[in-house]
């Protein structure tokens, strides 16, 4: 090691991982040992879908479900499909943290005063398919002083369980998961045409509930809401209000 110096010696190492390197691009085996798959070998069977029909795969299933006013309904082309939509997942025999959050969102919709059912869509869904009837569910906005343009819904409990996955209200742990209380904490907030979804806690002041929804969903249109600016500036749309009670689909411009 006579006469090595620092800079030789970490020129010799860069050589030698490159020389490793090279070795694992000729295909043989890779800095890590794994054995490298020939070019000729990769079959990734890419689809030509759109991101938006993607996400609608696999996040949005179109389940059917059952309003309080016992009207059945699919979730994605009938409820969230070229919507604004605030979605909650509750249940009415829940004494803890449910009727604090409907609270909160009762008064939010106040605030967003007649959006709501016009370009804003609010639902609440049952984690208790199997015990919350249509009747109990209208029950349980009527006691909460819920306005018109918010659902409540239940369905099959398969099919609640899948949106409820597919939404990403779920824990690894199974046991964690089986509890519903720990899935009815948090709100969603959507715009589906954007492809914009953000979560807020259901146990915030309300006025910063409004503030996360008006936010997400008037920002990217309008640059800014209440002072707020829009982060990303590369969105840029043009939306129509709403015809009868589904909002159009929106152009997006990226620039």
């Amino acid at each position: 090691m006579k006469g090595m110096t620092r800079r030789k010696w970490l020129a010799a190492a860069g050589v030698t991982t490159a020389a490793v390197g090279a070795t694992g691009l000729a295909g043989t085996t890779t800095l890590f040992g794994q054995e490298a798959t020939p070019a000729s070998k990769h079959n990734y069977n890419f689809k030509n879908i759109s991101p938006r029909e993607l996400i609608q795969q696999r996040h949005l299933p179109d389940v059917e479900l059952i309003t309080s006013d016992n009207k059945k309904v699919h979730f994605y082309t009938d409820l969230v499909k070229d919507r604004r939509v605030v979605i909650q997942f509750m249940f009415a025999r829940c004494k803890d943290i449910c009727p604090v959050i409907t609270h909160h969102l009762v008064e939010v919709q106040r605030m967003l005063k007649d959006r709501v059912g016009r370009d804003i869509f609010f639902y609440s869904i049952t984690l208790s398919p199997e015990e919350d009837t249509p009747r109990d569910l209208k029950a349980f906005a009527k006691m909460h002083g819920v306005g018109p343009g918010w659902t409540f819904l239940t369905g099959k409990p398969e099919d609640i369980l899948l949106l409820r996955k597919a939404l990403g209200y779920f824990y690894d742990n199974p046991k964690e998961d089986a509890d519903r209380n720990n899935h009815s904490g948090m709100i969603m907030v959507g715009t589906e045409p954007l492809m914009r979804w953000a979560m807020c806690p259901g146990g915030s002041d309300p006025k910063w509930i409004a503030t996360v929804i008006r936010t997400e969903m008037d920002a990217p249109l309008t640059g800014s809401v209440n002072g707020i600016t829009q982060t990303d500036p590369a969105v840029r749309v043009q939306l129509k209000e709403p015809m009868n009670k589904a909002a159009p689909a929106t152009h997006v411009h990226r620039q």
